[in-house]
């Protein structure tokens, strides 16, 4: 079955370790060898700009990260190819997967949507606001003031609608959550959990939940363990309840996975790399239809690309 995941960390990983190579590294929780065992489809990359960096300094990092993405991925492996449309899925053939460059987190382009429009133009085709800090454009879930966007993140939301960008709402506060809902045409979380089953600042509310299948967007369901079990060690079981969980909110159709791999220390138990993810395929055909399971796994996120 093909895969679409929708957030992994192996740029930012690459950009730390410059040792760190793509094909087969042990370090890396993804590399073009375990892309390929595993049947990857299309794979997200996501830009993500530590909190060492200086605010002035964030967009040149920014810059740095694509390149490294270009230069290190898409150059040295050919078959891995930059999409940016569902056409571009479409036409990728037998042995090619496909890459999406996404934003984690506004904080790179200040108060410029110059620089919002530059990262478009260099294949961004996802945009999350924030981290969990606050920024230009809204509050991440962790800052306790809470509030939701400002008026420039209104103006980016509309510049992601207008350019068929996805807007992701992982890591945003509940305030800025609603307020993307209003006013977002393009709208997932890549990689958020329920707080139903595991109450972590980080997961959705059945409220929310509830909203985002209305709004006919897909939930991206991540490895990271502290998302999936209330301090116990995750396993792929935990993993199935929280897509039960979704399921039984009517969100068959709005369920993906989002694994969060290379951007986490712990890992589930049986999925400690990409080439892991036939462990939790092996799970879920016991219990959902191939239907469903493709959905799951790539149909849900394919239907949704913006353009």
């Amino acid at each position: 079955m093909r895969i679409f995941d929708a957030h992994c960390d192996t740029v930012y990983r690459m950009w730390e370790d410059q040792d760190l190579f793509f094909k087969d590294s042990e370090a890396l929780h993804i590399t073009w060898d375990g892309l390929k065992k595993a049947n990857a489809r299309v794979q997200c990359f996501a830009i993500y700009i530590p909190e060492k960096v200086r605010k002035e300094s964030g967009f040149y990092v920014a810059l740095e990260m694509i390149d490294l993405f270009y230069e290190n991925i898409l150059y040295r492996f050919p078959k891995m190819k930059l999409v940016t449309t569902k056409k571009d899925i479409l036409q990728l053939k037998d042995g090619e997967i496909g890459a999406v460059l996404t934003l984690e987190g506004c904080d790179a382009i200040g108060t410029s949507l110059e620089r919002l429009r530059t990262l478009y133009r260099l294949g961004v085709s996802s945009v999350g606001l924030t981290w969990n800090y606050a920024n230009a454009v809204a509050d991440g879930i962790l800052e306790d003031r809470g509030a939701g966007l400002s008026l420039f993140g209104k103006r980016v939301v509309v510049e992601n609608n207008d350019h068929f960008i996805w807007t992701d709402v992982s890591h945003l506060s509940e305030k800025a959550f609603w307020d993307v809902l209003e006013i977002g045409k393009y709208v997932i979380a890549s990689h958020s959990n329920c707080k139903a089953l595991c109450q972590n600042p980080r997961n959705l509310t059945n409220n929310q939940i509830q909203a985002l299948i209305k709004k006919d967007a897909v939930i991206g369901i991540t490895f990271v363990p502290q998302f999936l079990s209330n301090g116990k060690a995750s396993t792929v079981s935990d993993v199935l309840h929280h897509i039960d969980h979704i399921c039984s909110l009517g969100g068959v159709q709005h369920i993906g996975f989002g694994s969060d791999f290379d951007g986490i220390t712990n890992t589930v138990q049986g999925l400690n790399r990409y080439e892991d993810y036939s462990n939790l395929i092996n799970t879920l055909v016991k219990y959902y239809s191939k239907t469903e399971v493709e959905g799951f796994l790539f149909g849900n996120f394919f239907r949704k690309f913006p353009k």
